[in-house]
């Protein structure tokens, strides 16, 4: 028997000698190895790719009509493509039967794409090409049958033609983002659309009238199905949604003029970015020409706008430190001399100069790094450069891609797929690869700094450092030396902290630590001891900030970020001076350090709308069906901008009220990313659950917050007390290939919420979730329909249960649930009450708790719990249940607030207390939570000494009795 094998090098020759008999059990067919593939071509495929394979052994009977359709020397044209897609569609009959050609369709395509690509028979441009306009073709051929089929189903939609102004038929517009705008595509990418529709109307011709924006989030939705579910063919493209306006939790589908409006009115900056590569991918072009001419102000400014720069650099730096959370110095896309460091150069330009140098408004990207060598923007040497470095990447992240079918964009750490990618490279060996792809990151990571990065990036960081820093730390000093220096220099306690530098200094893992890292860390510590001289308590604070230290020694990167950034350095140390909550935060998540580089934004907080923003745009290169990575990231963006919060309220710039605001916003965006997570996922593998009329459920699903979260008053420690509902037909099921109940999709989506929230990562918790006030507490449903949720608290809830309802308002989910929550609610605290009766069970239960969670009898005179004491918060907002409860029904106006403080002010406004008590009780309120906060963030708890708050706890109490004894 030949050996076809025999000219690999020896781990790939071994590799194929071993599998052939499997892939190839009765000899290699005539079909595959012909007049135009040699037995040596199929054994070097092969070898070079998993993929390739599995696709031969798995799927001859597909593969062989494939090759005899168009030989595999034969370049990938777009005609053939279209035309290839054609023979697939004769025998679509059903959205199943589209389903399955269209993921058929993909296996031929991408085994001729990745043949070519990887035995290098296409050049990159043909790789790209192809495989842009294969999607292209499968989103434009499955829109087109499936909009034919919702037009049986619910008439043709209709409305103002764009051009005529006629009123004619309106078909969806379907934009590509990203490499599929740019023609650029991966071999194994994910593809970002926008989906848009010319003008409102109805559609006409059904059985009854439909909004035409209900009409294409529906086709969109079936379209999405088409290309994205998971089914035994596998898929065709995973299908990212994030990039339309308000992300996730906006309209799938959008007008022109409402398109237009968002772009005009709260277009990002990294929105601009993104729309430079947009294309009109499937629909009608012809209408899509209009839209895009219309977005074209938002994405080219007519003035040079060197602003641009700032947020290209904002975006480089929140990518620089998902790669150091990440670990992905390894990742050619994301790391440092990267192919997005490349992006960002180019279209830096873009953006700055495109608006009057119309020659910049392209797409791809190979095309405008031309121009600008001819308009003499950039040198042609570094144009040349970046041109080989870009080719070289991309053939790279399709030789990663190509080897298993699998997005990713990280180097190997095995030998044999390291053979495979130094073979497919062109290198002999691995090394010689690795030589070259350093050679030519480095060249990039020098461009993109030259004309991206922050100036003045490194300081002069060792100027004003005492000199006894240095010997100090450098053991340079004797002990009683060192003693008496630190006690000149302000430590409270020297003989301690000398110890503390000695351990740390004589601990094995600073004994063990490599060159660089020990040197890094004697360049760090002089400056942290020099920047402790300016705090009063610097002993205390060493202790906390080498927590930091300790948890930092081996991942020395970020005392280069300290080092580099005095300022940094300086926020450390005042921060962990103030808190050691916040000293344990930042030892426990080190990546928190990069929020220390702004002081301005450190200390100002974000809005709810900010939030809401920098999510969206930190989760947008996250795959929604990578959860591990979606916890980690979420974990990370709650951590950085509760620390903020901290921050805020330690330097007095954010008083009580507006740290809780803050607190439930950061709770609130977070829920409602967790929802659209969770729910995408399910949808994924199911389908849509379906309302009685057969449409799908725009969720319909929605998160009610009790306790702390209802009333906007969150610590920097609460958990979250939560009830799920939803509104969908229990009796029904999903709509996907593998459909459930209604019932169990939504318990399931509620069991995920949970695991998102409460699992322990790396990084921790999200939040602690109690969800026992939920309907028949932990014996209950996880999830209720809401007709459920209302006949439990109109039938079988307890008193308790009804003053909890007092503090609950919706806080994620879908908007319709969440009023027709607010609905229940109003009618349920309006229902007229014998209040003797109300007043006693609400007397009992306080009672009840008191003396489960108060002080012990015998240790009252010592110790005073501020929550659960007799006078503490307690008291005030038992007060405030009894009142909503008992006197909503005269006074309905009571219950459109959550929150203690505004329902205090409201039965101020409503008679039912007077102004002068509600005011009072206001102040003391505030009072008391303001220091249980400020003690949150000394480590301390909520108990304090015996004698304290006398005056507010006396006065708490004649109000208890008033309202509650008379």
């Amino acid at each position: 028997m030949s050996e076809p094998w025999a000219s690999l090098p020896g781990a790939l020759a071994d590799d194929i000698s071993g599998c052939w008999p499997s892939v190839f059990p009765e000899g290699l067919p005539g079909w595959l190895a012909g007049d135009h593939v040699s037995e040596a071509d199929v054994a070097e495929a092969i070898a070079r790719s998993l993929f390739l394979r599995q696709t031969l052994e798995r799927h001859p009977e597909q593969i062989q009509p494939a090759v005899a359709a168009r030989p595999l020397t034969e370049a990938t044209t777009e005609a053939w493509l279209a035309d290839r897609w054609r023979d697939y569609l004769q025998n679509v009959d059903s959205e199943p039967a589209l389903h399955s050609a269209l993921r058929q369709y993909r296996r031929e395509i991408q085994f001729r794409i990745i043949w070519r690509d990887l035995m290098n028979w296409a050049d990159l441009n043909e790789t790209m090409l192809a495989t842009s306009a294969f999607a292209d073709v499968a989103i434009d051929g499955a829109l087109s049958w499936l909009y034919e089929k919702a037009c049986e189903e619910f008439g043709t939609p209709m409305g103002r033609d764009p051009v005529t102004g006629a009123h004619v038929p309106q078909k969806m517009v379907v934009l590509g983002m990203g490499k599929l705008g740019g023609r650029e595509l991966n071999v194994s990418s994910d593809i970002d659309l926008i989906f848009a529709f010319p003008s409102k109307g109805e559609t006409e011709g059904g059985r009854r009238a439909l909004d035409n924006q209900q009409f294409f989030i529906r086709l969109g939705q079936r379209l999405i199905q088409a290309l994205d579910q998971i089914t035994a063919d596998g898929f065709v493209f995973r299908v990212d949604m994030r990039l339309r306006p308000y992300g996730q939790s906006g309209a799938l589908a959008l007008s022109f003029a409402a398109l237009e409006t968002y772009y005009q009115d709260q277009g990002r900056d990294w929105e601009r970015y993104a729309m430079v590569k947009a294309r009109v991918v499937a629909g009608d072009r012809r209408a899509g020409e209009v839209l895009m001419a219309s977005l074209k102000p938002f994405v080219y400014r007519k003035y040079i706008d060197f602003s641009a720069f700032e947020s290209l650099r904002s975006m480089k730096d929140m990518i620089s430190r998902e790669v150091r959370r990440k670990g992905l110095e390894n990742n050619i896309k994301l790391g440092s001399g990267g192919i997005r460091e490349i992006e960002f150069v180019v279209q830096a330009f873009q953006l700055i100069r495109g608006g009057r140098d119309r020659e910049l408004q392209q797409r791809e990207l190979l095309n405008i790094l031309k121009e600008l060598e001819e308009l003499e923007l950039l040198p042609s040497s570094v144009v040349k450069e970046l041109r080989e470095a870009y080719v070289f990447l991309r053939n790279l992240e399709h030789a990663l891609q190509g080897m298993e079918d699998k997005q990713t964009q990280v180097l190997p750490d095995d030998e044999l797929s390291q053979a495979r990618v130094a073979r497919i490279m062109e290198f002999d060996d691995w090394a010689a690869f690795q030589h070259a792809l350093d050679e030519h990151r480095n060249r990039v990571a020098r461009h993109f700094a030259n004309i991206i990065a922050t100036e003045d990036e490194e300081g002069d960081s060792e100027n004003g450092v005492d000199d006894g820093c240095y010997e100090l730390w450098l053991a340079e000093m004797e002990e009683p030396a060192a003693v008496e220096w630190l006690a000149e220099k302000g430590f409270e306690n020297p003989e301690d902290s000398y110890k503390r530098l000695a351990s740390l200094r004589d601990s094995r893992t600073v004994q063990t630590l490599q060159t660089q890292g020990r040197k890094r860390l004697n360049q760090f510590m002089p400056l942290l001891l020099n920047a402790l001289m300016d705090v009063e308590n610097a002993s205390e604070t060493l202790d906390r900030v080498l927590q930091l230290v300790e948890a930092i020694l081996r991942r020395t990167a970020y005392m280069v970020l300290l080092v580099e950034n005095p300022g940094a350095l300086t926020q450390l140390v005042r921060l962990c001076s103030d808190s050691p909550w916040i000293a344990r935060l930042l030892a426990e998540t080190p990546l928190l350090l990069d929020e220390l580089l702004n002081a301005e934004s450190l200390y100002s907080p974000p809005a709810k709308e900010e939030l809401q923003d920098d999510l969206r745009q930190q989760m947008l290169r996250i795959p929604y069906e990578d959860l591990e990575e979606q916890m980690e990231a979420l974990r990370y963006f709650k951590k950085a901008h509760v620390l903020r919060v901290a921050a805020s309220e330690l330097k007095g710039t954010l008083p009580l009220m507006k740290v809780s605001d803050y607190l439930t916003w950061i709770a609130e965006v977070v829920l409602d990313h967790v929802v659209d997570v969770a729910f995408s996922n399910l949808v994924s593998r199911h389908g849509y659950p379906r309302r009685a009329d057969g449409s799908a459920c725009d969720t319909d699903f929605a998160i009610i917050g009790y306790g702390k979260l209802g009333g906007i008053e969150l610590g920097y420690t609460s958990d979250l007390d939560l009830v799920f509902v939803h509104q969908a037909d229990p009796q029904l099921a999903t709509d996907g290939d593998k459909p459930i109940d209604n019932a169990v999709f939504y318990t399931r989506l509620g069991q995920r919420i949970v695991h998102i929230l409460s699992t322990q990562t790396p990084s921790g918790q999200l939040y602690e979730v109690d969800m026992r006030l939920r309907p028949s507490g932990n014996s209950g449903l996880l999830v209720s329909t809401l007709q459920a949720f209302e006949k439990y608290q109109q039938n079988d809830a307890w008193t308790w249960e009804h003053q909890a309802l007092a503090r609950a308002r919706g806080v994620a989910g879908c908007p319709d649930t969440l009023q027709a929550f607010e609905d229940i609610r109003h009618q349920i605290l309006c229902t007229p009450r014998d209040k003797t009766a109300l007043r006693q069970e609400v007397v009992e239960m306080r009672e009840k708790m008191r003396s489960s969670l108060g002080t012990p009898e015998i240790r009252r005179d010592e110790v005073f719990h501020i929550k659960h004491d007799a006078g503490g918060i307690v008291d005030i907002e038992f007060m405030m249940q009894y009142l909503m409860l008992a006197w909503s029904a005269e006074h309905p106006e009571l219950t459109q607030w959550s929150d203690n403080i505004r329902q205090m002010e409201e039965l101020g406004r409503a008679g039912v207390l007077p102004v002068e008590d509600t005011e009072k009780l206001r102040t003391v309120y505030i009072t008391l939570r303001s220091t249980i906060h400020r003690r949150a963030l000394q480590n301390l708890n909520s108990q304090v000494e015996g004698s304290a708050f006398q005056g507010e706890r006396d006065y708490i109490q004649s109000m208890w009795k008033k309202v509650m004894i008379q």
